[in-house]
């Protein structure tokens, strides 16, 4: 087997880190659905919670349309601190309550918003991560 050239890997991380900002985009997207599905249906009568709601689905949509474009690692990491924020914000609710409204982590939509977010939030790191690397070793 031959030897790998100093900085022949960065491409690679590089479209891995890339590939990845797209997948995370793709849940940001996701979490965005449920909760304006969920506003829509009901939570837009829940004080300071619906517009809550209202405010990450609006704000995520060109988040992640941005990521999909540029996929820089600023955006990565927003998209992840989005995600991350928007699951403790569930948790949080869920395990004591949250501007007075308690949640409860079997209502429709809690586990898989949970999987989506945590693992959106994963992916975007892993992307940022694979991105920098890439960068670095192309050094």
């Amino acid at each position: 087997m031959g030897r790998v050239r100093e900085g022949s890997v960065h491409p690679a991380l590089a479209r891995g880190g890339q590939g990845l900002a797209v997948v995370g985009a793709a849940l940001i997207l996701a979490s965005a659905t449920i909760h304006l599905h969920l506003w829509a249906t009901s939570y837009r009568h829940i004080a300071t919670v619906g517009p809550l709601f209202l405010a990450q689905g609006v704000v995520s949509i060109p988040l992640a349309v941005a990521l999909i474009g540029l996929r820089r690692v600023a955006l990565m990491l927003a998209g992840a601190a989005l995600l991350v924020a928007t699951a403790f914000g569930l948790l949080l609710s869920s395990w004591v309550a949250l501007f007075g409204y308690q949640e409860s982590l079997s209502a429709p939509y809690a586990g898989l918003s949970l999987v989506i977010e945590f693992g959106g939030a994963a992916v975007l790191l892993a992307g940022a991560g694979l991105t920098l690397a890439g960068s670095r070793a192309g050094r």
